[in-house]
């Protein structure tokens, strides 16, 4: 049994109606409402803007209430708003009057919490837009997902001692060409814990093993060591583990059409079993962590 969905702007929170697990699940960036005069404004078509989206990744985690843990998905589109970036990681070449911020590579690559391209460095914008609507963006959408997120893993560790954020993306199949030249070993899925800094080596191992387990050829930090979220949150020290988890989108969609292909479902359902013994996980926490 689970509760009834949760929404507002910002999120959608999915409760079990017991929670049974330390994991909190999370999926910001598969958002896809997308405002219409953000369309009009933006110089891509409805299909390129999409391109940086965690496109059904939400779907994909929806049967992790019946695990006993909740799930948190952030309704802002990434294109719009991203919140695995900092609030004040604002980039002065989309966002007037915004500050340079020294030696942010995201920031310089165009992906600030404003971003100024999507996939393949293709801009959104024709110029900049102002503070103000930066700011009522990030006051409208990115301080209730992390209020929200801050206060679900806080009664994790209340109940359970410990909390495991388990934060779900998807990442386009070229991402894997740099590795492609390691036969059998273009990873499926990517484990981000900012090498070993955001949780316990032995909830990461555990996690890696619930893949492999499942078939799934897995890499670890490589191309994706994590972002703001599992570098903020990850804290082990007080019992707080943060984990990104990066699904090649092939798996269950067609890129080129944003949509999901035939496999979507078989793909959903070999998923869901990982998502099972990673929600066990949270049962053995206290104990993994001290291993």
């Amino acid at each position: 049994m689970t509760r009834p969905a949760a929404q507002t702007i910002a999120y959608e929170l999915h409760l079990p109606e017991d929670r049974r697990t330390s994991v909190v699940f999370a999926s910001p960036h598969s958002g896809r409402a997308y405002p219409e005069a953000f369309l009009r404004a933006s110089v891509l078509d409805e299909r390129a803007i999409r391109s940086s989206e965690d496109a059904f990744v939400d779907l994909l985690l929806g049967g992790v209430t019946e695990l006993g843990a909740p799930l948190l998905t952030g309704m802002a589109p990434r294109a719009y708003l991203d919140l695995n970036r900092g609030a004040d990681e604002l980039d002065p070449a989309v966002v007037e009057s915004a500050l340079a911020f020294a030696h942010n590579p995201r920031i310089a690559s165009g992906l600030g919490v404003i971003p100024r391209v999507v996939s393949g460095g293709r801009a959104i914008y024709r110029g900049k837009i102002p503070m103000s609507e930066a700011r009522e963006r990030i006051q409208t959408y990115w301080h209730p997902y992390h209020d929200r997120l801050r206060a679900l893993l806080s009664e994790s560790r209340g109940l359970f001692g410990q909390a495991i954020l388990v934060d779900v993306h998807s990442m386009p199949h070229e991402a894997m060409e740099t590795l492609a030249h390691r036969p059998g070993h273009r990873p499926e899925i990517v484990i981000g814990d900012r090498y070993g800094a955001s949780a316990a080596g032995g909830i990461t191992d555990a996690v890696e093993e619930a893949f492999r387990a499942r078939g799934f050829t897995v890499a670890r930090n490589a191309p994706f060591a994590g972002a703001y979220i599992v570098q903020t949150y990850g804290r082990p020290g007080i019992g707080q583990h943060a984990l990104q988890i990066e699904i090649d989108r092939r798996l269950y969609m067609d890129e080129r059409t944003i949509t999901p292909h035939g496999d979507f479902a078989p793909f959903k359902e070999r998923l869901q079993h990982v998502l099972g013994d990673i929600a066990a996980i949270g049962g053995e926490a206290q104990k993994l962590a001290a291993e």
